[in-house]
């Protein structure tokens, strides 16, 4: 980044430091920061539509629809999450892969089935072997944001789903007294008081769902656990800033961020809690 760069070998303090950290390979470790605030900041909205949909479908009159409900956040919350990970992935993968086969390559006369191989044609694999590098990593991002959102969207239904069934039953009857139709006690009584009771659930999911990030990384994906270990790994002759082995400091940043993650999000949780339980009776009595 800086003239005085070109000659790493005759760098020592302020300067050795100035041009290491600024890298490329640094500054694609600072960018997967972005990574993993993308990945929470965009899969929590499907999280939440997915813990509504599962909450419903099991308090659905609707015997099917139940069973779905039921069977969709049994399956995911008996399965371990990493098994599931992989699992939806490859799964995932190769249901769009075939897809494509059958549209792209209708003449394709060989078996898609070949012992253990998936073999489809050239032009059906996703993304193809001639899109750049990220063009890779977009599409890893949104297979990871797709298995995150459904295994997360499981707990997030059964907080919901214990939630609802939470709220007094005699408020909603009362509601029913006054003349207000179910839709209107769903929405304007049922619904709101239903975040006191899911927000503390909701809140510890969401400090689990940070401390699950690092998935990415065994997911093949160059987020903040792949660079630490990368950067500060000891290097060899072959680089241009070799240096003993790092990976302490480099983890160690990790855990900071990650604090300061849990920290700024368990503020804002207290906050809203606060909000929606006012003007309402709760165990510590009327906020």
């Amino acid at each position: 980044m800086f003239e005085y760069c070109a000659n790493p070998d005759a760098l020592v303090g302020f300067d050795y430091w100035s041009c290491y950290l600024t890298t490329g390979k640094h500054l694609a470790f600072y960018r997967s920061f972005g990574i993993v605030i993308a990945l929470l900041v965009i899969t929590t909205p499907f999280i939440l539509l997915l813990g509504f949909g599962g909450a419903l479908a099991r308090r659905s009159k609707f015997a099917p629809l139940r069973w779905l409900g039921v069977a969709y956040t049994s399956m995911v919350r008996g399965v371990p999450d990493i098994v599931f990970f992989l699992f939806a992935l490859i799964a995932l993968d190769q249901g769009i892969e075939y897809m494509r086969h059958i549209v792209l390559c209708p003449d394709w006369d060989q078996p898609v089935r070949q012992g253990n191989d998936f073999v489809v044609c050239p032009a059906a694999k996703m993304p193809l072997s001639t899109s750049p590098q990220w063009v890779h990593q977009v599409y890893g991002f949104f297979q990871a944001l797709f298995a995150f959102a459904v295994v997360f969207g499981a707990f997030a239904a059964n907080t919901i789903y214990g939630a609802l069934n939470t709220v007094p039953k005699g408020q909603l009857e009362t509601a029913a007294a006054f003349g207000m139709s179910p839709r209107q006690i769903f929405r304007r009584i049922h619904l709101p008081q239903m975040w006191v009771y899911a927000l503390p659930g909701l809140s510890n999911l969401w400090m689990i769902f940070i401390k699950a990030t690092p998935i990415l990384f065994l997911l093949g994906i160059q987020d903040i656990v792949y660079w630490a270990r990368e950067l500060g790994g000891a290097k060899t002759s072959i680089f241009s800033y070799p240096h003993p082995d790092w990976r302490l400091a480099y983890f160690m940043a990790l855990m900071v961020f990650y604090l300061l993650m849990t920290w700024v999000s368990e503020k804002f949780f207290a906050r809203l809690t606060r909000r929606v339980s006012r003007g309402m009776a709760t165990q510590g009595g009327a906020v």
